[in-house]
Formats: structure tokens, sequence, C-alpha cells
């Protein structure tokens, strides 16, 4: 019988948005523990960029896991199309969302189907569509892994201790940096779900949409330093990162803490001497986290922002929107 296909994305070569291809190649078959998903719309991150631009070692790794050709991407909504033998959790038909293979480069999620861990997977909260559920996996649970719950003992490639999210509640103030992106913006959600004070720095554009999202008070970048204006923050969550990141230390109080994202350059007297922490961690795949989360979302507790939508294959447009930056919340690729 002839081998069924597919449309995918793929990078033969290493470069800018211009070698991502869109060929057609077999539909996978779905192996122990996997299901195979009729992929409706697939999340855009950073590590898809960073796959593209030549990263082939996730942190912590000792070699490459890729090989050439390869599809990126690992955020994912769709519908079970087959199940394998030993999957009992997911049946055939049912809607799905999920962060696949992650920490890795294996997800594979750029194409009209995907073989997926059944255990990366979670059912879909009916309450939104497939766009808004592809948003959801990577940042939400970037978001729940580093103000919620780790979920997991896997060790950090960042850290030697285990990453302790801070308690947050009502007496609780939390900045958020970056707080119109991604992980941001859905980070802001969580912690005000848990009764926390925000404060969302981004620029000036994104002020409506943060108020929106429930920030008790907004800075501009553009205009302000946050560090010359706010002070006794319990708890910094860094979403942009870089050497500038240790600044944010200075708005913390005694005994708060500084979630960087993203890898910035701290150093251990000045923290010390502050009385600060700095803690980091890797969001891995968990789809039993991922359910949690569709809850929040399937209430409306909690929402995605789609900042806009490109058809698969147009995904170097899609890779073209996030290099311009001043992305309001996520990008999404779809294959309807």
């Amino acid at each position: 019988m002839p081998t069924k296909t597919m449309r995918a994305v793929r990078l033969h070569e290493h470069g800018g948005p211009e070698v991502l291809r869109y060929d057609e190649v077999p539909i996978p078959e779905p192996g122990p523990g996997e299901v195979l998903v009729r992929v409706h719309a697939a999340g855009v991150n950073p590590p898809d960029r960073y796959l593209r631009d030549g990263l082939t070692r996730m942190p912590g790794e000792t070699e490459s896991t890729v090989s050439l050709p390869v599809i990126p991407g690992t955020d994912v909504s769709g519908v079970v199309e087959a199940v394998a033998a030993d999957v009992d959790v997911l049946a055939v038909g049912e809607e799905v969302f999920g962060l696949l293979r992650f920490p890795g480069f294996g997800g594979g999620a750029y194409a009209e189907y995907v073989a997926a861990p059944a255990s990366d997977l979670a059912r879909k909260p009916a309450g939104i569509d497939h766009v808004h559920a592809a948003g959801a996996p990577m940042a939400g649970l970037t978001a729940w892994q580093f103000l919620i719950e780790v979920g997991h003992d896997h060790p950090s490639p960042f850290q030697e201790a285990r990453h302790r999210p801070t308690a947050l509640d009502a007496e609780t103030t939390v900045l958020v940096n970056g707080a119109a992106g991604g992980v941001g913006h859905l980070a802001l959600q969580l912690a005000k779900w848990r009764g926390a004070s925000v404060i969302a720095v981004a620029s000036g554009a994104h002020e409506t949409f943060l108020s929106e999202l429930g920030a008790d008070r907004f800075i501009d970048y553009t205009k302000s330093r946050p560090e010359g204006l706010v002070h006794d923050v319990d708890l910094v969550l860094d979403t942009v990162g870089g050497p500038d990141s240790s600044r944010l230390l200075r708005v913390l109080k005694r005994g708060g803490a500084q979630f960087p994202v993203l890898p910035g350059h701290f150093d251990e007297e000045e923290t010390a001497k502050l009385g600060v922490t700095v803690s980091s961690a890797q969001v891995r795949s968990n789809g039993a986290q991922l359910a949690q989360l569709g809850r929040l979302l399937d209430a409306g507790t909690v929402r995605v922002a789609i900042d806009s939508t490109f058809a698969l294959a147009d995904a170097r447009a899609a890779h073209e929107r996030a290099a311009r930056g001043h992305v309001q919340g996520k990008i999404v690729l779809t294959t309807a």
C-alpha cells in the first residue's frame, strides 16, 4: 500500500525564517504510549526559533539530539486520530492539547499530524478553540512550574538547588517583567488567581491589555525603570533576561526572590548582600498540570491572548512576526 502523507514544515538547514520549508512527508505512526493527533493548531515558541537558528542541544545535554531534516514545534492542539495498543487514557475523536517532548527538539508539531506521548497531553478545554489551546502549553506550563508547582524532580541545568515557587496570596506582590508576552501574560493571571498583587512591566502599547488581565499597576519600561519606582516586592518573574536583569533585584524586599525565565547575569555577593534569592527552572512536558491549567482556561479564570495566526504553510511569516518583537500573547499556526 502507498504510504499516507501529510504536509509539514521542516528545516533542511539552519538559518533565518527563509529556511522553513513546507514539505510533503509520511504521516507518523504512534509508538508505545503514544497517540496520533490530527493537528488543528500549533503554537510558535522561542525554542522553535533557536532550533531554526542552529541550536541543536538543550541546556544540560552533552550532545545534539537533532538530525536534519527536522520538523520544529512543541505546542499542539488537535483531535486524536489513532491510539497505540497500550494507551487507555485517551480515545479516538477526543480533542487534546499539549507540550510535546520538552525539553527536547522532537516535538514535530509544525505538521498536519503528530505522534504524541499520551502523558504530554490533556483534554482540550471545551470552552476555548484550538488556536487558543495551542497557545497555552509551553507558556502556561512555564508560568505554572515557576509560580505554582514544579511538578517533577528532574535537576535543573541552570542550578543545583531544586526550584521552589514562592507562596502566593493576598499578602504577596509580584512584578512580572515582559508581562505582555506568552509567559508573562499567563503568569500575571496565575498570580492574580492566587490572590497576589501584580505589577506589570511592558511597553506602553500593552497598558490597556494588561490592565484588562488584572494588573494592579503598570510600568512602561520605555519611560521609567522599575527599580526607580518600586520597592519591597516579594517576587520578580523576569521573562526578558539578558545582562541587565540583575537590576530588578533592587525592587525586592529582603527575603524576596527573582525567577529568571531566560538566563541572566547575577552576582552571588550582590544577592547575598541584598538578602534575596535567584532561582530558575526548566519547563517540562506535563499533561496532568496542563489539565489543571485547562480547567482555569475553561472557566475563563485564565485566558490565552493571541497576537496573530498564520497558516502552517506561512510559518516563515510567523517567525518573521516573532522576530519583530513586542508580541502581545501568542503566535499560532493553523492547519485548516
